[in-house]
């Protein structure tokens, strides 16, 4: 039997498999990042991901090894692996647990949102998820201290709670779908706070800018902002559907005489709404701005402009990593 044809040592597996100038591009790559089924994979297989991944990196093919099980490998491994540091991350922080964590969390708040106690309660879990996430994704460039986590989770929390508890005041006298809504704009003003704390650093003293082939340029504020801007919109924007779909759904469901006889059925359904919402939102929010983000010279600092301008007096358009 003849042995397949050995893979070149060429293939970059430092960039995602699909072109990222595209939308669809972006989608599929982060519908492979946020695949829950990734956290069911066993140490072993993880360890062996890990293996191939950087035997090909250090230019040595396992043979038989396929293009489909190099990327297969490649996603294993940064599914579960630091991209900076190369420690296995914390299973709860890792991408592929935001579904089953949000919709669980989610579906909790959009069910409990009547009484201030599960208000508070459940408004904490959440932004004790979002740290533990933004701590496990942190950069290695630019690492998070504790004293900037404490400060980002307790802000985002009381930013969270106190939307939540002044809104709820508000829609008391308004219709019960109105304060089904009260959740959400809680979420998004913690968001709001949130992120730009959790990379105050970065607002402060800039993230590496670099040109087209990646050598690096200087640090730019101006491309943090942007950054933080666009991950700001896109965190918003995955919790969209699935704190605006379900709400509509359950108002109608709870008029009907199959919730009444069977009530202990409103967390189960609003969650599993919440989930199918989250299975699609995730993924398609992250791909909504390309992760090797760009803008124009002409818009950075104008020392940043000089730095750039003796370096390369031609260059129009410098690149940066957004985040997530």
């Amino acid at each position: 039997q003849k042995m397949p044809p050995s893979l070149p040592a060429t293939i970059n597996i430092r960039e995602p498999r699909w072109d990222q100038s595209t939308f669809q591009g972006r989608a599929k790559h982060f519908f492979m990042v946020t695949d829950p089924r990734n956290l069911l994979l066993s140490g072993a297989t993880l360890e062996e991901a890990r293996r191939v991944v950087e035997d090909y990196r250090a230019g040595t093919v396992h043979p038989g090894l396929t293009e489909d099980q190099l990327w297969r490998a490649k996603y294993i491994y940064d599914s579960a692996f630091h991209p900076d540091t190369g420690e296995k991350m914390i299973l709860v922080g890792r991408m592929s647990a935001q579904v089953p964590m949000n919709m669980t969390i989610t579906g909790c708040m959009l069910t409990f949102y009547r009484t201030t106690p599960a208000v508070l309660f459940w408004q904490w879990v959440n932004q004790s998820f979002n740290a533990i996430v933004n701590y496990t994704n942190r950069s290695g460039d630019a690492p998070i201290t504790p004293s900037q986590l404490g400060t980002a989770y307790v802000s985002a929390t009381t930013g969270a709670v106190v939307t939540a508890l002044g809104l709820k005041s508000l829609t008391k006298h308004l219709p019960a779908i109105i304060g089904r809504y009260v959740p959400f704009a809680a979420v998004a003003a913690a968001n709001c706070i949130n992120i730009p704390l959790m990379r105050q650093r970065e607002l402060k003293l800039g993230i590496p800018v670099t040109d087209e082939n990646g050598n690096r340029l200087g640090e730019s504020t101006a491309a943090a902002q942007k950054a933080i801007f666009q991950v700001v919109v896109s965190r918003i924007g995955m919790a969209a559907p699935a704190m605006a779909i379900p709400p509509v759904i359950m108002n109608m469901l709870e008029k009907r005489a199959f919730l009444k006889r069977y009530p202990y059925l409103n967390a189960p359904l609003q969650v599993s709404l919440v989930g199918l919402c989250l299975v699609f939102a995730t993924p398609l929010c992250c791909a909504l701005f390309p992760q090797k983000s760009s803008m124009p010279v002409s818009s950075l600092e104008p020392e940043v402009q000089d730095q750039i301008r003796k370096k390369d007096p031609w260059l129009e358009t410098v690149y940066f990593n957004k985040g997530l």
